[in-house]
């Protein structure tokens, strides 16, 4: 994903602290959140319109995954897929690969008819001013989508292995790169702030069945941000381990992260000057 610092003390990154690309597997637990949650990423986005003669900007590619259904599937016109780290991207026609943080200025250029960014500005705290930046390179008439985790362990969620994990996770990983998904419901007031029309939202929270992707990625987060769990006190080893077991049993009765996307539109008469 594309991000850069977080506001953790010590000033963790995200890719660097946890999630490095280099480490072995990372592509493939990047692939698991994608084939947990494409299908309803591309459905919202066919249904708000992407399409032949759209030029779009795919933020945080990742994988590529997104960038690529948009040609294949919703045949736009072309796809800027942008990440700090493009190893898992390669160019092909229609598709141009950027390597660029976001939060630089002047980071990316033009105008798109699709702006979306999915589970990257959790990671970040420049987050407001972030969405401020990202609809400035929305197209009049095009639109801004914008995915994140919105965490449902909340204190009245009864304590299982699953939870006691996750509220760690979310835990350590605010305290290492500073990951905030707290303020993630206020998208919809965050891109009216911004400028955009005719604002909306959903969440999707894909069920936690033994094997699947969403259970498999789960699982290959916690074991790349062990460390920084363990240094919140919550987990210990044993802890996390049991965890992971509940994860790939019939027992498992949890409430997945959801993903809450939320999207305004430029209106057509800014137009650009």
């Amino acid at each position: 994903m594309g991000v850069a610092r977080g506001d953790a003390p010590g000033g963790g990154r995200y890719g660097e602290a946890v999630f490095r690309p280099e480490q072995a597997g990372e592509g493939e637990r990047i692939d698991f959140g994608a084939l947990a949650y494409d299908d309803i990423t591309m459905a919202r986005l066919r249904a708000l319109g992407a399409g032949p003669g759209w030029r779009c900007l795919d933020v945080g590619a990742g994988t590529g995954t997104v960038s690529r259904r948009l040609l294949d599937e919703a045949g736009v016109e072309s796809v800027l897929a942008v990440d700090r780290d493009v190893r898992f991207l390669a160019e092909r026609p229609g598709l141009d690969v950027l390597e660029a943080d976001i939060t630089a200025p002047d980071s990316v250029h033009g105008r798109f008819q699709l702006v979306h960014a999915r589970f990257v500005l959790m990671h970040l705290p420049e987050h407001e001013s972030l969405i401020a930046a990202l609809a400035e390179l929305v197209a009049p008439g095009g639109v801004l989508v914008l995915s994140d985790a919105v965490d449902l362990t909340g204190d009245r969620t009864p304590v299982t292995p699953y939870t006691t994990v996750m509220r760690a996770m979310w835990e350590g990983l605010r305290a290492t790169i500073g990951t905030d998904v707290s303020w993630v419901p206020s998208y919809p007031h965050l891109l009216r702030g911004a400028g955009l029309e005719s604002v909306a939202a959903e969440i999707h929270v894909p069920p936690l069945v033994p094997g699947s992707p969403i259970s498999r990625f789960w699982a290959d987060t916690w074991e790349r941000s062990r460390a920084a769990m363990l240094a919140t006190g919550l987990v210990d080893d044993a802890a996390v381990d049991a965890g992971v077991r509940y994860l790939g049993s019939d027992e498992c009765a949890a409430l997945s992260g959801g993903m809450l996307t939320a999207w305004g539109w430029k209106a057509e008469e800014e137009a650009s000057s």
